[in-house]
Order: C-alpha cells, then structure tokens, then sequence
C-alpha cells in the first residue's frame, strides 16, 4: 500500500495549470473538509478563484467527500460550480471509480487533492490516481480525524526529507 502522495502543497490554490500540464492531469478530485472550506464550513475568494481558473483552463473538477451531510458539500460544489459525491468512504475505490467514470478520464490523468493521507492519499493510489496532499486549511479538526493527525504528521515529515534528497 503507497502511502506516499506524488506531490505536496501547503494550499489547493498553489496548484498551477503548468504543473497540472506538466503532470498530463486533466482533472482533479477535491476533498471537502480543511481542502476546500474550514472547520466552520467558510470557503475563501481564493478558492473560488483558483477553481474558476482551473475551469477555464479546462482542467474537469469534481468533489469526492466523506461526509454524510450532504448539505454541505452540495453548497460547496453548487457555490464552485462543480458536481460533487459525498459519503465516499475513502480510501475505498468505488467513490472514487464512480467519480473517474463521471469525468470520462483515465486514472493516470486525474489528480486527487486531499488534506488526508489515510483517506484521500490512499484512496487515490489505490485507483493509480495522481496524488496530492495539501496542508489543512484549519488547525481545527473533527474529532474522527484529528486522531490521525499526529501519524499523518509522521509520514509527511517522511515524504519530505525524501523529496528534499531527490
């Protein structure tokens, strides 16, 4: 199991239309929480910013989600512009192959962008998915993943003392 994401950046909005080239990504699965909005459901200009741009670009977005309150990732794709799944149960597969078939793209040509490596890294390696891992936009967690965090902290520290040998 690949714990490891192919890239990382401290925010979604860092992610540029060159780099996604570069990478032959023609679309990108976001996650919600602490990717897209903060603990209090906010989402910034930035983000709607940066999704626009990535629209325009042609880049496909789409949301892939864990949660169960689907109210809230309906207002976030809804204010993006952009379709969305929740209850995922990432890292399963099959949210993610139900997205990828959506997008009519092949999985090397789709990024998964997450705060998460137990769900969103995973999950996307599992279905050789480009991955990115971001920073959480929110020191904030629920209490379901900020037990993980302390692990995830680990394997991220990990990954970069890797790339910085590299």
């Amino acid at each position: 199991m690949k714990i490891y994401p192919e890239a990382y950046f401290k925010r979604v909005e860092q992610i540029t239309i060159e780099f996604l080239q570069k990478n032959k990504i023609k679309a990108l699965i976001l996650d919600v929480d602490n990717t897209l909005i903060d603990y209090h459901k906010n989402i910034s200009e930035n983000i709607k910013n940066w999704a626009k741009e990535m629209k325009g670009q042609g880049i496909k977005l789409y949301i892939l989600s864990n949660t169960n309150h689907k109210e809230k990732v309906a207002t976030v794709g809804e204010t993006l512009k952009i379709p969305y799944h929740h209850l995922a149960k990432k890292p399963f597969k099959n949210g993610f192959l139900k997205v990828q078939k959506n997008l009519k793209e092949k999985p090397e040509n789709i990024g998964v962008v997450g705060d998460q490596i137990f769900t969103d890294i995973i999950g996307g390696n599992r279905c050789n998915m480009f991955t990115i891992l971001v920073d959480p936009i929110d020191e904030k967690d629920f209490w379901y993943t900020a037990w993980k965090r302390p692990l995830e902290n680990k394997i991220k520290q990990r990954y970069q003392k890797k790339q910085r040998r590299n």
